[in-house]
């Protein structure tokens, strides 16, 4: 049976592989490129949780989110609420995005910006680096032990930090998590999208000291930051919350605080 994230990924490979375009010209382009800003310092800046707030329209499981969006004003939002970096989700096929909303999102914000997405190419890199992203997203569980590695050099090579996805003990034993700049422990399941809280504080344990570890998918209370702040992460990823409330910048003001036990 075809999971979720089988549909995604054999969607986004089929893309790539009719992709010709010549990867050495485009990573020379980058080489005029500003330096880029790094994730994982605007994370541990402060003590407590830092929150990454995400830019999503629509997501496979819940639909249609917030199809008319704007941007820059969603982004400006979010930098009055406190976020530390900004996440944008730029899958057309699954999830109505745009890499042209990087380039929206940078008009309203200096922050960092992660570029998330189904990576399963090296010029899947390249064009996060080309649009003005500081960030890319490696899924484990949509890559294999070689990619992971191969794309996470790439990405550095270009100035890219790399933000690598684990859902489960088999992925943090299999995988070096040491050379991701952050590691992120996803709480939804990728096969059903069904989402366990309980995730997130469950693998931690796994991942060696001194990572920058996030928790994503699911966090919709301010609680649960101080829950995630007392197990010693130091961000997490909000979308959906976000997303459906009226007020953003309210409740990220509400999730940061709880970060940073106020």
């Amino acid at each position: 049976m075809n999971t979720y994230l089988d549909r995604i990924v054999l969607w986004h490979r089929a893309r790539a592989m009719d992709d010709h375009r010549d990867a050495k010209e485009l990573i020379r382009m980058t080489h005029d490129l500003a330096p880029t800003r790094s994730l994982s310092k605007s994370l541990t800046e402060q003590s407590g949780v830092s929150i990454i707030a995400e830019v999503k329209r629509r997501s496979p499981s819940k639909g249609e989110l917030a199809a008319d969006i704007s941007v820059p004003d969603q982004v400006a939002r979010y930098v009055q609420g406190g976020a530390k970096a900004i996440s944008i989700l730029t899958d057309e096929e699954f999830f109505s995005g745009s890499m042209d909303d990087i380039k929206l999102a940078r008009t309203a914000t200096e922050l960092p910006i992660l570029r998330k997405d189904f990576t399963v190419s090296e010029l899947d890199v390249i064009d996060a680096r080309l649009i003005g992203a500081d960030a890319i997203l490696l899924i484990a569980a949509a890559l294999s032990i070689e990619e992971v590695g191969r794309y996470s050099d790439l990405a550095h090579s270009i100035g890219l930090e790399v933000l690598l996805e684990v859902h489960d003990e088999e992925e943090l034993a299999q995988l070096d998590v040491s050379e991701a700049d952050v590691v992120g422990i996803n709480q939804r399941d990728l096969t059903t999208f069904s989402v366990d809280t309980a995730r997130a504080l469950k693998l931690s344990e796994l991942i060696p000291a001194g990572l920058v570890k996030i928790a994503e998918s699911g966090v919709s209370d301010p609680e649960q930051l101080t829950i995630l702040s007392k197990a010693g992460f130091d961000g997490a990823l909000i979308g959906e919350a976000l997303i459906r409330s009226k007020s953003p910048e309210e409740l990220l003001r509400a999730f940061v605080a709880a970060g940073r036990g106020f």
